[in-house]
């Protein structure tokens, strides 16, 4: 299942945390928010810049991948054996910025599908996470590291406010009565 939601649409953080709701169903422990990205280039900024808010909005959650400490795709072979043993029974989701279509760029896309990192440039670095978020945050194009140079920060910012907006609905807001998921 995928769903995919523009950055613009005002309703965009509801629909991602209805969309977390249905793909992690009824939690025991709180998911893990593992942010994939680097500061050295804003178009692959999503992750860290996501990961620095969400630390900052909600303290009790847990979250792998910031400004100040980023993850990069080359690291999730070790990650997902370190987030087993650290995070026993808990979700993963696992965001990251991605380059598509012309007509994709703004689309924070949700899905039940673990994430690639580095796919979109041949790249078999693994997989990881038990759901996924993708943002769409250039135009692909033959050589991707010229088009995430060319990301607008405003992009990528809103984005990640978008994003942190539905995590903090979901983290808040309990998926059901008896659940004694509490952050």
């Amino acid at each position: 299942m995928e769903l995919a939601f523009h950055v613009q649409n005002t309703l965009a953080p509801y629909g991602l945390a209805q969309g977390f709701r249905r793909l992690l169903g009824v939690q025991t422990v709180p998911p893990v928010v593992l942010c994939i990205g680097s500061d050295l280039a804003i178009g692959d900024s999503l992750g860290p810049i996501a990961g620095t808010m969400l630390q900052h909005l909600h303290k009790g959650c847990y979250v792998y991948g910031t400004l100040r400490s980023p993850i990069t795709a080359k690291e999730i072979k070790y990650l997902s054996m370190f987030l087993r043993e650290t995070h026993p029974g808990a979700k993963v989701i696992a965001i990251d910025a991605a380059v598509g279509e012309t007509s994709e760029v703004g689309l924070l896309k949700l899905s039940d599908s673990p994430l690639r990192p580095g796919s979109g440039a041949n790249k078999r670095l693994g997989e990881v996470g038990d759901v996924s978020v993708l943002g769409i945050v250039g135009e692909k194009a033959g050589f991707s590291y010229s088009a995430l140079n060319l990301t607008r920060l405003n992009l990528v910012y809103s984005m990640a406010e978008t994003l942190c907006g539905a995590l903090e609905a979901y983290f808040t807001e309990k998926t059901d009565k008896n659940s004694q998921f509490a952050v």
